[in-house]
């Protein structure tokens, strides 16, 4: 077996305190924060709170408006407070990756330091979205590159986790694969009807309805991609339990986020909750489709070392 293996093999023994532990449980826990990130990201926009705070990086000059406080303010505050340590959090994660070089998957420290850039770029389009008055490609931008660098830290922390793959999984890599992009892909566009605020422009005055079908149509192909993948999760016999359990999860989150979409395209966008949510559980489905793409090719990779 080849070397890669070899490390799976032996990912079970490693210390709690070893450095690719403490460096696995930091990804893990930036991964949430960043979730977490992107949900009052959301709130932030559909509350009207893009621009509560006029200035950037402070807030009315201040690291805490405690007179000019309020909801809107408060959700724009916080998104920031929450990027802020995202940021610091990266940084660390960076640092001692290389720190710990030596005895890490030497990988691990090149794709530390893309996610320090990908964070770095994001804080920077944070700022022009409220320099440019939330230009709408900015805004469709920044979530964008918020959602690579969450898909980034999945990939680093499953990549870490201990598993050992069955060597029976196909193309299920493949077409994991394929099924994240294009969910990645929607969310791109469903980000772009929302900074343009493309719904209420239809339904108002026919105006920008192209960019809303779009994503209404565009949810054909990542709806395929993630029910092949589910089927024929069920289909393949000795597959792990981790990702059947994903594929289920990715099912389960798939029709979870139609009928939210549906709903939210009902009440034109009027129950912000709803919306938000609409878009947490996208970058969930999202997340879940790149974990079982990242264990899937880790199992292939058993399964090309065994033949």
């Amino acid at each position: 077996m080849n070397e890669f293996v070899l490390e799976q093999q032996n990912e079970a023994a490693a210390p709690q305190n070893s450095p690719k532990e403490v460096i696995r449980r930091l990804v893990w826990k930036i991964c949430i924060a960043t979730l977490i990130l992107m949900a009052i990201g959301s709130a932030t926009r559909v509350m009207n709170a893009g621009l509560a705070c006029p200035d950037w990086p402070l807030c009315y000059g201040e690291l805490v408006p405690a007179k000019q406080m309020n909801l809107q303010v408060f959700l724009e505050w916080f998104h920031r407070l929450d990027a802020a340590l995202i940021g610091f959090s990266a940084i660390a994660l960076a640092g001692l990756s290389w720190w710990h070089r030596r005895v890490l998957p030497h990988w691990l420290p090149w794709a530390a330091t893309f996610a320090l850039f990908l964070i770095v770029f994001q804080g920077i389009l944070g700022g022009l979205t409220v320099t440019e008055l939330l230009r709408f490609d900015i805004v469709t931008a920044h979530l964008g590159t918020a959602l690579l660098f969450f898909t980034t830290l999945l990939v680093i922390g499953t990549a870490l986790s201990p598993y050992q793959g069955t060597g029976t999984v196909g193309k299920l890599p493949w077409l994991g694969l394929v099924a994240a992009v294009l969910v990645y892909l929607q969310s791109l566009l469903g980000a772009l009807v929302g900074s343009r605020w493309a719904l209420h422009q239809c339904f108002a005055g026919d105006q920008l309805c192209g960019v809303m079908y779009s994503h209404i149509f565009g949810l054909v192909p990542p709806t395929l991609a993630i029910l092949a993948v589910v089927l024929i999760s069920w289909r393949t016999p000795a597959l792990h339990p981790a990702l059947r359990k994903l594929a289920n999860m990715a099912g389960g989150l798939l029709i979870l986020q139609l009928l939210l979409g549906v709903a939210t395209f009902r009440l034109h966008l009027q129950v912000e909750p709803l919306t938000v949510t609409h878009q947490a559980v996208g970058a969930t489905l999202l997340g879940t489709l790149v974990v079982f793409t990242v264990l899937a090719l880790r199992d292939s990779t058993v399964s090309h070392a065994n033949g």
